[in-house]
């Protein structure tokens, strides 16, 4: 009797121990995910106080929406910024702004993306979806190289790469770019016309100053439409023989 006693006493309590250790494990579990959960909620308040100060960016001038900052500290946009993608034009300027996020894609209604005066060190591929884009203003950044997916982007209009400095070439690919008018490519390191320029059809402005080009192409005369010609800036040599 006494041995049974015992023994029923001692599965009572590792039944005790089981359930409160089970207990214990379903509470540590329900912490760790309510640390999850907070620290989620921390990053959608934060989405949200981000996007609410980007709204606050916004204007609207003859019927198109327009996101503007100037002299802002913005190295990078934040993802939340897709949810306003019916915006038509960005102009962010003097921000510091390192790079064009891959997310821009989303922006099949822009227009204009004018991005001068920043710290952009290259031009994504993607935003060779953007078949609307009219005009693409990169000038005063660090831009080193464009992609040939910028083909893509075939209504664009005019296209601002000044004052970039080391930006040397483009891809040939850009011929296919036949509504561009508009080209500036002045204060940069071309030593020759890039083939791409000349076969461009509808080219109208052409400014090639401040480079240091050593000739003109033989098949200039395809420069029907070309109502500038390539010239000088004041104190900068631009070499033509």
């Amino acid at each position: 009797m006494a041995g049974g006693a015992v023994a029923s006493i001692k599965a009572l309590w590792e039944t005790r121990i089981t359930r409160i250790s089970r207990e214990e494990e379903d509470q540590r579990k329900r912490r760790r995910g309510g640390g999850a959960s907070g620290r989620l909620s921390v990053g959608v308040w934060e989405d949200r106080a981000v996007l609410a100060r980007l709204k606050q960016k916004l204007q609207t001038e003859d019927g198109r929406l327009i996101l503007r900052i100037h002299q802002e500290d913005w190295k990078s946009l934040p993802c939340c910024l897709v949810r306003l993608s019916q915006v038509q034009e960005w102009q962010i300027h003097r921000t510091g702004l390192l790079n064009i996020p891959p997310f821009i894609s989303s922006f099949q209604n822009l227009l204009v993306l004018d991005l001068s005066r920043n710290s952009i060190t290259e031009i994504p591929k993607q935003i060779g979806q953007l078949t609307r884009l009219r005009e693409l203003l990169l000038s005063y950044n660090r831009v080193q190289f464009v992609p040939e997916e910028l083909s893509g982007c075939e209504s664009l209009e005019r296209l601002d790469l000044a004052m970039n400095r080391v930006l040397d070439s483009l891809p040939d690919q850009l011929t296919r770019l036949t509504r561009l008018q508009n080209l500036d490519l002045s204060m940069n390191g071309f030593c020759c016309v890039p083939a791409c320029v000349v076969g461009m059809p509808a080219l109208q402005w052409l400014d090639l100053g401040g480079n240091r080009l050593q000739n003109l192409p033989e098949d200039i005369h395809r420069w029907e439409e070309l109502r500038a010609k390539p010239r000088p800036l004041a104190g900068v040599n631009n070499q033509i023989d």
